[in-house]
């Protein structure tokens, strides 16, 4: 009995023991089909259809010059302008209706003047005023450093870009600061921010500050 036992024991062992050495056959026959397609992976090259990438500026260099400074109040500026001319137009095409139709141009002379003298005021006093206020601030400025001249642009009564071109030479600071002017070009009063100039040595530059102090100078100046 003892005997039959430990035979059928002997038995399950050995086919234990057979199971798992082909287990371990077939995973390892698995692990070296992996380890070859991972071998000829890396040997495999995948053409592309793309073409290569290239990166190429499209803002042409002005001929005015490098821009060294963008004023920030420009469309506003146009955008109230533009505003008040529509409604200057509006005001003079309507002016006659509302004088027939209220009366005003038949019952006093006296009620037609004032009537008059205040929608002449919004209509024509209003852009005028907008205008004067408004010319001197400088929307665009270059810089040629070759020649050293600036080109300033700004904003005439038709709403149209207008240059102003001037050398450093011609850069005169005030003596006293002024609302709307912060330098003359000769004798054309522009205005700028200083805090807007990507570069302060633009401004320096622009200004003179970068040249050697001179006593002489201060002296004429005094004068």
């Amino acid at each position: 009995m003892f005997p039959r036992l430990v035979q059928g024991v002997q038995l399950t062992v050995s086919r234990s023991a057979v199971l798992l050495s082909g287990s371990g056959s077939r995973a390892g026959g698995l692990c070296l089909r992996h380890a070859g397609r991972r071998s000829l992976l890396p040997r495999c090259k995948i053409p592309s259809t793309c073409p290569p990438t290239r990166c190429l500026s499209t803002v042409a260099p002005s001929k005015d010059g490098n821009l060294i400074y963008s004023g920030t109040m420009g469309a506003a500026i146009r955008g109230v302008k533009l505003f008040s001319y529509t409604s200057s137009g509006l005001s003079v095409v309507l002016m006659p209706q509302i004088l027939l139709k209220s009366g005003l141009g038949l019952n006093s002379l006296a009620l037609q003047v004032v009537f008059c003298g205040m929608i002449g005021f919004f209509t024509f006093v209003t852009p005028v005023l907008l205008h004067l206020l408004s010319r001197r601030y400088v929307i665009r400025l270059y810089h040629n450093p070759g020649t050293d001249t600036y080109t300033a642009i700004t904003y005439n009564v038709f709403l149209m870009e207008k240059k102003c071109v001037f050398h450093q030479k011609q850069v005169r600071v005030p003596a006293l600061s002024q609302l709307f002017t912060t330098f003359y070009a000769g004798q054309v009063g522009l205005m700028v921010n200083p805090d807007l100039f990507p570069i302060p040595q633009d401004y320096l530059h622009l200004m003179g500050y970068d040249k050697p102090f001179s006593s002489a100078a201060m002296d004429r100046s005094d004068k």
